[in-house]
């Protein structure tokens, strides 16, 4: 498959030709920052290892059984269990789930709207089990700041695209979209990445052909000139 090396040099400029094909493709998203990072806390930690579906079925029986977040963190683990169930691996989820719910405490965290982006994300990388994309997720989606969570479908993508040296780490990938992504463009980087990565750059037999970054893509140009899709790159997330 392609050459470790960066065709392209990654750069803004670069990453705002890509923003525009996307959007061609699959339209602009519209950010919607919704103010409420201890729901978007639990909602990740619920997303974990299952599928959007699993996911909100076992959040929505989670807010139905419970009034509320203190009473989530108080009630017993069984009972947590077996609420968010649908979810899969549920016995793990409502562990972490209590913990970051009593790590939180009686805080609401609203002061994440303005902290520092830096002191936020250290926060949020501080409570029990969360990770960079986890933070990023909270911050984006709460309250629209300027973070881009790499989950496996922007880490394909990117990594297909160059936009990542060759066995980057997640918290490198991370660190490369703030650096790549104009801050306007964070919500619409990460749903447009997520969006192609799931309709047309899939994980075993990209479709290349109908990409709309096929000429941009140094992995998709090398598919397309062996005559179809071949095997993906070793070592993806």
């Amino acid at each position: 498959m392609p050459s470790n090396a960066i065709s392209v040099a990654p750069t803004r400029r670069r990453v705002r030709s890509i923003r525009d094909r996307l959007r061609a493709a699959y339209g602009r998203p519209i950010p919607a920052p919704h103010g409420a990072p201890v729901d978007e806390l639990v909602l990740t930690v619920l997303s974990q290892n299952t599928n959007d579906r699993n996911r909100d079925v076992a959040y929505a029986r989670l807010r139905e059984r419970f009034s509320s977040w203190p009473a989530v963190r108080d009630a017993g683990e069984d009972a947590v269990e077996e609420a968010i169930r649908p979810g899969g691996i549920s016995r793990v989820k409502a562990r972490r789930i209590q913990q970051i719910l009593r790590a939180v405490g009686d805080d609401d965290l609203s002061w994440l709207a303005d902290a520092p982006l830096a002191d936020g994300r250290e926060y949020l990388m501080s409570l029990p089990g969360v990770g960079r994309k986890t933070a990023a997720c909270v911050l984006l989606f709460s309250y629209g700041r300027p973070d881009v969570p790499v989950d496996t479908h922007v880490f394909r993508v990117g990594t297909r695209l160059d936009l990542f040296r060759a066995g980057a780490s997640l918290d490198e990938a991370h660190d490369e979209m703030l650096r790549l992504v104009d801050p306007d463009d964070a919500f619409e980087a990460h749903v447009a990445l997520i969006r192609h990565g799931r309709r047309t750059c899939v994980a075993r037999v990209p479709r290349c052909a109908d990409c709309p970054l096929r000429r941009m893509c140094p992995e998709g140009r090398v598919r397309l000139a062996a005559g179809g899709p071949t095997r993906p790159r070793a070592a993806r997330p």
